[in-house]
C-alpha cells in the first residue's frame, strides 16, 4: 500500500485511487453526477472535476472496421492516435483465419456480437467491399455510417488504405459532430 503524508494526516493512495475509479465506472454505466456523488459522499462538483481532469477528448463515439486491408497495423496506431473508441481491422488471411477458425454457428454469432456492439457507436466507419459495406449499413441501420469502399465484391487481395487521408475523414467527421 503506497501512503503519502500530508501535514497530520496519513493518505492511502491506493484507496484514493479506487475510489475515483469506482466513481467513474458508476458515471459510465449511467449515473448521474448527482447520483454518483451522493452514492460516495462527496460533492457533485467534485464528480465533475475528477471527469475533467482525466477528459481526453468530447464528442460523438467512433468506431472503425475494416477489410481487407494490407497495413492494419498502422490503421491500429492512426485509429489509437485519434481517439477512435473502437478499431478492428483485418488483412484478407486475418479475417479468412476468424472466419475458418469457428463453426457456422460461432461466426454468426460473433458477427452479430460485433454488430450489437457498432450499434453502440455514433459513428462507424466501414472499410470493405461494396457488397460488405451495404450489409453492414442494414445492420446498423440506426447509425451514421461513414463508408469507404475499398472496390468491388469480392476482395481478393489486401488493399492499401491511406492513412493520412483516413486521419483526415476522421477528424472532418468528428468536428462536423461536435457543437459550435
Amino acid at each position: 500500500m503506497e501512503l503519502i503524508r500530508i501535514g497530520d494526516k496519513l493518505i492511502s493512495l491506493d484507496r484514493l485511487n479506487q475510489a475515483i475509479e469506482d466513481i467513474l465506472y458508476y458515471r459510465s454505466r449511467g449515473a448521474s453526477q448527482t447520483e454518483a456523488a451522493g452514492r460516495y459522499n462527496v460533492d457533485r462538483s467534485f464528480v465533475s472535476r475528477l471527469e475533467t481532469l482525466g477528459e481526453v477528448r468530447r464528442g460523438r463515439s467512433l468506431a472503425l472496421i475494416g477489410f481487407p486491408v494490407s497495413n492494419p497495423e498502422v490503421l491500429q496506431e492512426l485509429c489509437n492516435q485519434e481517439g477512435v473508441d473502437f478499431c478492428w481491422v483485418m488483412t484478407d488471411d486475418q479475417r479468412r483465419n476468424f472466419a475458418q477458425n469457428r463453426s457456422g454457428i460461432e461466426l454468426v454469432n460473433e458477427i452479430m456480437r460485433v454488430a450489437s456492439v457498432l450499434r453502440s457507436f455514433d459513428v462507424v466507419f466501414l472499410l470493405a467491399s461494396n457488397a460488405r459495406v451495404r450489409l453492414m449499413e442494414a445492420l446498423l441501420d440506426t447509425k451514421t455510417v461513414v463508408p469507404v469502399i475499398l472496390g468491388p465484391t469480392p476482395l481478393t487481395e489486401d488493399i492499401f488504405v491511406d492513412p493520412e487521408e483516413l486521419r483526415l475523414l476522421i477528424r472532418s467527421v468528428r468536428q462536423a459532430g461536435e457543437p459550435s
